[in-house]
């Protein structure tokens, strides 16, 4: 089903975006969450008439959008935020979020698919590109941290999420070698469980057919008496 997205939604969208959904995850996530609403025709068609006068709002030719980027390059946008005491978020900073921000605090209209950024989730400075003209590209400084607080330094923050990551990927290779190490333990039970088995059943077979072959004997014997 067709809904369109009152939330920027990871992997799926951005706020105002009509995206196609299975059924089940619009009915069971999305729609109780707040996240989207049912795309009616008549939403559909507010979007597009308001998509289209932000259009005509944004930089019009190379040497307009040249002027917007160093106005954009002379800012810090500064968003005061929720944080919990290791710097992660109670919540994200979104490509949404900036195209917003540069609006109601500068009057400048960019694209919110321009903006180049994955949801921020941790405290922090950053520069997130902003696509203003088909080559011009400006970076605004973005600020985020509790309110009263000075964010780390852009330096601090890289080196935050270098290890942030760092510690996710070797969880991820710790898991992967004890999930290996199970497998190959399973093999090795299993290899030498079917080894055994010839060797154990051999003695007994040879009981078998000898008690079976003194039977055939002694069944001969009294036939013959």
């Amino acid at each position: 089903m067709d809904v369109i997205l009152r939330e920027d939604v990871d992997s799926l969208g951005l706020r105002g975006d009509v995206v196609h959904v299975a059924r089940g995850y619009a009915r069971n996530f999305l729609l109780p969450r707040g996240l989207a609403q049912v795309a009616t025709p008549a939403l559909v068609k507010e979007i597009e008439k308001r998509d289209a006068f932000a259009r005509r709002q944004e930089a019009k030719s190379v040497e307009d959008a040249r002027a917007i980027a160093r106005r954009v390059e002379a800012l810090e946008l500064r968003f005061d935020v929720n944080a919990g005491p290791t710097g992660s978020l109670f919540g994200s900073v979104t490509a949404t979020n900036v195209a917003d921000r540069l609006w109601e605090q500068e009057k400048i209209r960019v694209d919110r698919r321009k903006v180049s950024l994955q949801a921020i989730k941790r405290v922090g400075r950053y520069a997130v590109p902003v696509e203003l003209f088909p080559d011009v590209v400006a970076e605004v400084r973005i600020a985020v941290a509790p309110a009263g607080q000075e964010p780390p330094s852009a330096e601090a923050t890289a080196e935050a999420a270098a290890e942030v990551e760092a510690a996710a990927e070797a969880a991820r290779a710790e898991t992967e070698v004890d999930d290996d190490a199970g497998f190959d333990d399973a093999s090795f039970d299993d290899a030498d469980s079917d080894d055994a088995e010839p060797d154990d059943a051999e003695p007994h077979l040879v009981e078998q057919e000898a008690g079976a072959s003194a039977a055939d004997d002694a069944g001969l014997s009294t036939e013959l008496a």
